[in-house]
Formats: C-alpha cells, structure tokens, sequence
C-alpha cells in the first residue's frame, strides 16, 4: 500500500387481562370502568425490551467516535436480563403470540416494540383503510427503518390467525453499535477487521457471510438499514449459531461510516470485476472488506470511496462468484496476511 497516511496505532485507543372489566379514560372525567363482551379472549402480551444507554467507549480514537455514534439507530438495542416482565394493556389482544419469538402479534405489541426500540425489520399490515392506531404503527415503523408492506389479510391469517390486522418480524439477535467492534478490537490488541455489506439482500447469503466472518475472526459485521437482508430468521439460521457470537450493526448511512473508518486508519477495501488480483493484494492491516449486492455489486458512490479494489481471478465459463462465497474466500485472504 502506497500512502503517505499512517494508520497503524489508533486503535489503541400475564398477565390475563381481567376477564370482565376494562379502564377507559376519560379527559375530563379521569378513568372510569366498564365491562367486556364476554366473547373477548384473554390475552397475554409480548414485553417491549427496553432500550439500554449507548456505550461510553473511551479508548476509541476521538476522531473515529465523533462521526460514527450519530450513524446507528437511536442507539443500541440491548435486551434486558432477568424474567419477562408484562403490563396489562386495555386494548384487546391475540390469546398469544406465535411459536415463532421473531414474530410480534396485535397492534400494542408492535407499538411497545417499537417505542422501545426492539429492532423490526418488516411491518405486515392487512389491505384496507387504516385507522388512527394503525397508521400511528406504521408511521413509528418506517421511521425506525423498517420495510412496511401491505398485504391480502388473507396471508396474515396463514401465518397468525390472531394478528389484528399486523405482523411484525423483529430481530434475531439485537443490533450493536461500530464502535463496539472497534473497541472489542482494541481490547484484544488486534487491527480492525470488519465486513461491510452493501445491498445484500438475500437473509441466506447475509446468514452465510456472518458465519464465515466469526469463523474467520472478524471483529464485526456491518449492514445498511435499507434495501438489504435484516437479521430474519432465515438469516439466523443459514448463521449455524455465529449471530451468538458476532457483533452485527445497521447503520443508516454505510457511506459516512466508510467515511470515518478511513479517517480513524481503516483501509477500505471493495470487491470489484477490475480490481487487482486478491490473490496477490496486500490485504494485512487495519481492514473493512465491502462485499456488494449479488446482482449489481458495490454501488458507485460506494465503490468510489473505497481506498482499492480487488477481484477473485475467474478460470472457468462463469463470471462471478456467489457474494457469501466471493466473501468467506476474501476474508480467509485477509486471515492469511494477519498471520504474516
């Protein structure tokens, strides 16, 4: 690598709702009790994790932080420890929720989810006229940067016949932040090694390229929070298990975290048809591997602030490989020239 930067050392731095009675408020008169159709079902509520304080990481270089803790959503999401804890809701609710812990079921679950923070990576929501309620959700969804589509209530019914017109599908695992990487990398001594996604929008090759990563060492894994596969359970398991134990980001803008990783002494390094041979690339150092879209690749703006290029040489008929296999290979090239 010929460039007058330096960059090596910086980083040295429940509850059944009661069976007969319902709360209704009342501005002006203040709550007053009712009752229920005796036909309405108990309900139990899916708890709404809370959104814990973003990490203070003090060893990060001050000029890597600064741009980055505005990139990710609102903050780490991070789970609570302890027993589930349930609130008694007065609206009516499904008499439970799916099998499925990725899926959430009615509208005050979704609300709470959301509200909370708990990453939803797509919003079902029956055809039809919205009301107030609905709209509220769908407007909380789309500015966490969740996918909402509209469907025949008829599909709802198929996967969760008790939706309330809704269905989200929540995160894997929660989403942590890239300075957390960064410092996990700090703590053990090592170069930065991370792995940008840029438009991956297949959950199998995203599930892929996660496994391979935490097999290969790598210190994080980071994924736009638009156009691109989420931590579905399809991602989880085409992982095998490896989201228990890689970090995994979703940034609102990949750009300006490419952006501040060069200014930090991260060597940005894209995967393109006319990059230099990977087999012969010095691929050692701090390090961020971008591995575009299956169909299109890395985008232009996105290409254009990578430092280099590289590509795999192709001797057969075919002229690409699968992106999770094209990035399990790259990232055993950068393992190679970390070990010297």
């Amino acid at each position: 690598m010929n460039d007058n930067r330096d960059r090596r050392g910086k980083y040295n731095g429940n509850r059944a709702t009661g069976a007969g009675r319902r709360v209704y408020s009342d501005a002006a008169n203040g709550p007053r009790v009712g009752k229920i159709a005796t036909n309405v079902p108990k309900a139990q509520r899916v708890d709404a994790e809370g959104d814990a304080p973003a990490r203070e990481n003090s060893n990060l270089n001050a000029t890597l932080h600064s741009p980055l803790s505005t990139l990710h959503r609102g903050g780490a999401y991070r789970a609570p420890s302890g027993p589930r804890q349930y609130k008694r809701e007065a609206d009516n609710l499904p008499a439970a929720m799916p099998e499925d812990g990725n899926i959430l079921a009615g509208r005050n679950p979704i609300r709470e989810a959301l509200k909370a923070g708990r990453p939803v990576e797509k919003l079902l929501v029956a055809q039809g006229e919205l009301s107030g309620a609905a709209q509220e959700i769908v407007g909380l969804a789309r500015e966490a940067g969740a996918v909402v589509q509209r469907v025949e209530r008829s599909r709802l019914d198929q996967l969760y016949p008790a939706h309330q017109g809704m269905l989200a599908y929540v995160a894997a695992v929660p989403y942590v932040q890239v300075e957390d990487m960064l410092a996990a990398a700090a703590a053990k001594g090592e170069d930065p090694f991370l792995i940008l996604l840029d438009g991956i929008t297949d959950p199998h090759n995203l599930g892929a390229i996660v496994r391979t990563a935490e097999c290969a060492g790598a210190h994080g894994v980071i994924i736009p929070e638009r156009r691109a596969a989420g931590l579905t359970p399809a991602a989880a398991k085409a992982a095998a298990g490896a989201l228990n134990h890689m970090p995994v980001a979703r940034v609102k803008n990949l750009n300006r975290v490419i952006e501040a990783l060069k200014a930090g002494g991260v060597w940005v390094i894209g995967t393109a048809m006319d990059g230099e041979d990977a087999l012969k690339a010095d691929l050692s150092g701090p390090v961020a591997l971008v591995i575009g879209s299956e169909g299109e690749g890395i985008s232009r703006l996105t290409l254009e602030k990578c430092d280099r290029t590289v590509s795999l040489p192709m001797m057969g008929r075919i002229e690409s490989l699968n992106a999770s296999v094209a990035a399990g290979i790259l990232m055993y090239g950068i393992v190679r020239a970390r070990r010297g």
